[in-house]
């Protein structure tokens, strides 16, 4: 295994091997910790002195079901403190066939604006060697021609990692962009800026050739076998995660109908719970319009290699030619209930745009319903959301104040009303409505971040045992806690978050997991264990955006937000500071 550092500074690398302490650690428990033991928490997160981190998860490259999972990592330019971005991609596998543990890259050029390339490949020695190549040619380019240049010329068996205007531009809402299975640039790790901090660097681009790669190293094959055959038999079991499935039917917009159901659909930038239109927009309508268009039901597919829960979509035109892949729940609500918009054409047309320009859906589609909010345009305004993204990868004046995200946004037009956390815009869970995931929004490590303690499984799908998602009381922190602590674990791993899904609900899916790691690592971890692990990724975590200035001050959610009761339940944040203090106090 190998730790390959790219210094940017003088376009150098070296091959570390990793020491002892990491032997365990893969995932988000690298980049975590690699940040946590090498970048200063006060520095500027486009300086010098920070660093990013990309970590392909344990499991990432070996038949483990749904494994092709990659973070990255780095102090974020939005929130100030640490991050962690999660993204589905071959790049991972990649990464994991070739016993590259992590990629640190550190340092920026002396000329500021100049850009380059980074070729990663194995040497005639077997090890990881990179050329680096000036990348003027990509830069200040939509991402759709730049990745379908790039693979003209490396060939379509590599992998692509690479920022857009967004990242060029030194974005809040810049994200990493990563190849799916068509070499296209859709699946992101987008949130937290670290598109940006991957700009700062003079860094365009990594193109991986794992061609000759050696494949993951497994320790015990016989025990990695049976976690393997206890968990895809867990995901083809569930109701959710199997074969035309919730998921894979409907995709992951099959969200908008149930939490619109439960007045918990944030709406016109969060004011209230419920949209008119959440039936145009729902996965049910992307399935039923595709249907219509193509004249064939059409079931999802995967992102990236070893995916058997596929959940990706694909949306067409009346002409059956792709407008985008895929609409995830997210970025649906982002720009349809958020905007007031409930054309899912318009709602392609964006994403596609945030693609193209290297853009956080989340934080776009925020920031785009600040706008509306603040009367810059109306909402509903399918022409002038459109324009304003368009803004935003122009980097015109309009798009720059937008680019800064959420809460920067709002400040600029003078609207208190920021839906976000430490900087960071909130995704598409009210958290006065539901009250558990608004405990994990305000006191996660990573800003407003839904996938940092998805208690919406209990709290909204019955998931896992259940839980009301009206209730304010103390235990929802004791909720909050347990699943940030196991996400942290599952981020590692390599795993998608969705396996959430069935080792909740099936206990035979849990071991498989548990097995899975033992076979890889050698090791003999009961669940507690594994779970401890999780915890302790946290702890680090929070260490580090203490060092950065964080307090418990910080873990709250927006003011607005205690007075202005939300339809249809009426609700506030109504849960005393105490409760957001209790989900790290004993730590």
């Amino acid at each position: 295994m190998w730790i390959l550092r790219i210094d940017m500074k003088d376009r150098t690398y070296a091959l570390e091997t990793p020491p002892e302490k990491y032997h365990q650690l893969a995932g988000r428990g690298l980049t975590s910790t690699l940040i946590y033991d090498e970048v200063d928490p006060m520095c500027h997160p486009l300086g010098p002195n920070n660093k990013l981190v990309i970590a392909p998860g344990l499991l990432a490259g070996t038949s483990a079901p749904t494994s092709a999972r990659l973070s990255v990592g780095a102090k974020s330019p939005l929130t100030g403190g640490i991050k962690e971005a999660n993204a589905g991609t071959r790049f991972a596998s990649s990464l994991g066939k070739m016993q590259l543990k992590a990629i640190i890259v550190e340092g920026q050029p002396e000329e500021k604006g100049q850009y380059w390339l980074a070729h990663i490949k194995l040497g005639a020695n077997g090890k990881p060697q990179v050329e680096f190549t000036a990348a003027d040619t990509y830069t200040g380019r939509e991402l759709y021609s730049v990745y379908e240049e790039l693979y003209e010329h490396f060939g379509d068996k590599v992998d692509v990692a690479a920022i857009g205007t967004a990242g060029e531009l030194g974005y809040g809402d810049s994200g990493v962009a990563f190849n799916d299975m068509k070499n296209k640039p859709t699946r992101y790790s987008g949130r937290g800026g670290l598109g940006a901090v991957m700009g700062s660097k003079g860094l365009k681009a990594i193109v991986l050739d794992p061609a000759g790669a050696p494949g993951v190293e497994i320790a015990n094959e016989a025990l990695f076998k049976e976690g393997v055959k206890k968990m895809r038999e867990a995901l083809m079991e569930h109701a959710i995660t199997k074969p035309k499935g919730g998921l894979n039917t409907y995709g992951t917009a099959i969200l908008i109908n149930i939490l619109n159901e439960a007045g918990g659909l944030p709406t016109h930038n969060f004011r209230t719970g419920r949209f008119e239109g959440a039936a145009k927009i729902a996965g049910e309508a992307i399935f039923e319009t595709n249907k219509k268009r193509l004249g064939k039901e059409l079931y999802n597919h995967a992102c990236s290699p070893g995916c058997i829960i596929q959940c990706s979509n694909t949306l067409y035109d009346e002409n059956g030619e792709e407008i985008v892949s895929c609409v995830e729940y997210e970025s649906d609500w982002a720009f349809g209930a958020n905007c007031g918009i409930d054309d899912l054409d318009a709602i392609g047309k964006l994403v596609k745009l945030c693609n193209a320009y290297g853009l956080d859906t989340i934080e776009t589609g925020d920031v785009v319903a600040v706008a509306m909010d603040s009367g810059v345009i109306e909402f509903g305004d399918i022409e002038g959301a459109l324009n304003l993204v368009e803004q935003i990868g122009q980097g015109t004046p309009m798009g720059r104040i937008l680019g800064g995200g959420t809460a920067f946004a709002a400040k600029a037009f003078g609207n208190p009303r920021a839906p976000a956390v430490k900087g960071q815009g909130m995704p598409a869970y009210e958290p006065r409505a539901v009250k558990g995931i608004g405990v994990t929004y305000a006191t996660t490590t990573m800003g407003a971040d839904h996938t940092a303690g998805y208690t919406i499984a209990p709290e909204i799908l019955s998931v896992g045992g259940s839980s009301d998602p009206l209730a304010s009381e103390k235990g929802k922190a004791d909720l909050s806690r347990a699943f940030q602590s196991t996400t942290a674990l599952i981020d590692s791993s390599g795993h998608c978050l969705f396996i959430a899904f069935a080792i909740l609900d099936i206990p035979t899916g849990f071991e498989g997991m548990i097995d899975e790691i033992n076979g890889i690592l050698g090791t003999e971890m009961s669940g507690d264990d594994a779970v401890a692990m999780g915890t302790e990724i946290l702890r680090r975590e929070r260490a580090f955006n203490e060092g950065a200035g964080l307090t418990k001050q910080d873990d709250r959610l927006p003011e607005f937000m205690k007075y202005e009761q939300l339809p249809p339940h009426n609700v506030t944040n109504d849960l005393p500071d105490e409760v957001f203090d209790a989900v790290y106090g004993d730590l």
